[in-house]
């Protein structure tokens, strides 16, 4: 027997935008530069498909490690396992640092 469905099988709720948010997307957040060692948050962009984490990683905070191209590898723990990531920078969300 087959498995049925694809990569983004039961996302509806989860990769869906905010109604307020819908329409173009920022080129800014597109073309955002990340240091090494940035805290940054999952967070998908529905309308751009490239650079998209599995479903289960959303939410979840990492620390950028290295670059690859124009994706960053971000280091994330998933149950307690260390996990790699590479990601596109326009479904990342830098952490606002406390000071």
């Amino acid at each position: 027997m087959e498995r049925v469905g694809g990569f983004r099988r039961k996302t509806r709720q989860k990769l869906r935008k905010n109604v307020r948010e819908k329409g173009k997307i920022s080129l800014s957040k597109y073309f955002q530069k990340l240091e090494e060692g940035d805290e940054v948050i999952l967070k998908a962009e529905p309308a751009v498909q490239e650079g998209m984490y599995f479903r289960r990683f959303h939410g979840k905070q990492g620390i950028i490690k290295e670059k690859q191209g124009n994706c960053y590898y971000v280091q994330i723990k998933d149950g307690g396992i260390i996990k790699k990531v590479l990601v596109h920078p326009i479904h990342l969300k830098k952490c606002q640092t406390q000071k």
